[in-house]
């Protein structure tokens, strides 16, 4: 579908309506962090909400953070996403995870912090001004019923647009589990930037470290990303 005379961002709302129509998905969002948590129950019932969307620990009136669900054709929901500005306070990402990396720990594991640890790279010292965490997604439905739909890609670059609308970003940051990071889905999610080894998690009585990739797009990133014809957009996701 080719669709011309428009900015970026008015493209990619066209195109992305179009493939979500295809496969009878329906987006919400909003900021009721006590409504999230029902739909996290609802969807997920093994999985609790991670630290980082706690409104009992950080301020998430509206303005600093929002959540976006999707639902298929018979009303099941099959995705989860949550964005939150944070509070860095003029000093760059790199130190603000530096003192505050813990509150960002897998939720469902028992970790030990005296072990683990952030390891900035160059990347992240750079990265200042209204920076936007970008976590809690979740993609489900039927085993194979949106592989190589293109719905990931929707899904994740319709996050980093409602980071720029809804908080102005200069940067959307976000961590992914090594595994997940590099077959992919970092790009498959609209993320052009990586920084490998940024997290590393240990486990309490266990030897083996799970590792975190961070990823990064700034605002020009994000327009230049949601500029992409498409075809390109869904086969990314291919």
């Amino acid at each position: 579908m080719a669709i011309i005379g428009l900015n970026p961002e008015d493209k990619f709302k066209a195109a992305s309506a179009e493939i979500l129509d295809r496969y009878g998905i329906r987006l919400s969002a909003g900021t009721d962090f006590d409504e999230y948590r029902e739909y996290v129950a609802e969807a997920r019932p093994d999985h609790r909400v991670g630290e980082p969307f706690d409104h009992r620990v950080h301020d998430m009136s509206e303005g600093k953070a929002s959540w976006i669900i999707g639902r298929d054709e018979s009303g099941e929901i099959i995705h989860l996403q949550a964005l939150r500005l944070l509070p860095t306070e003029g000093q760059p990402v790199s130190e603000y995870f530096r003192q505050s990396f813990h509150e960002f720990s897998p939720s469902e594991l028992d970790i030990d912090f005296a072990r683990s640890r952030y390891r900035p790279g160059p990347g992240a010292k750079r990265i200042n001004g209204r920076v936007v965490y970008s976590g809690e997604t979740w993609i489900g439905g039927a085993p194979g019923q949106f592989r190589g739909t293109g719905i990931s890609s929707v899904l994740g670059r319709f996050a980093l647009l409602s980071a720029l609308n809804e908080f102005n970003a200069d940067y959307v940051v976000g961590f992914m589990a090594r595994p997940v990071a590099y077959k992919g889905f970092c790009l498959r999610m609209g993320f052009m930037h990586a920084e490998p080894m940024a997290l590393r998690w240990y486990i309490k009585h266990q030897h083996e470290a799970l590792e975190g990739v961070m990823v990064y797009m700034s605002d020009d990133d994000i327009r230049f990303m949601l500029d992409l014809p498409t075809n390109e957009i869904e086969a990314l996701a291919a």
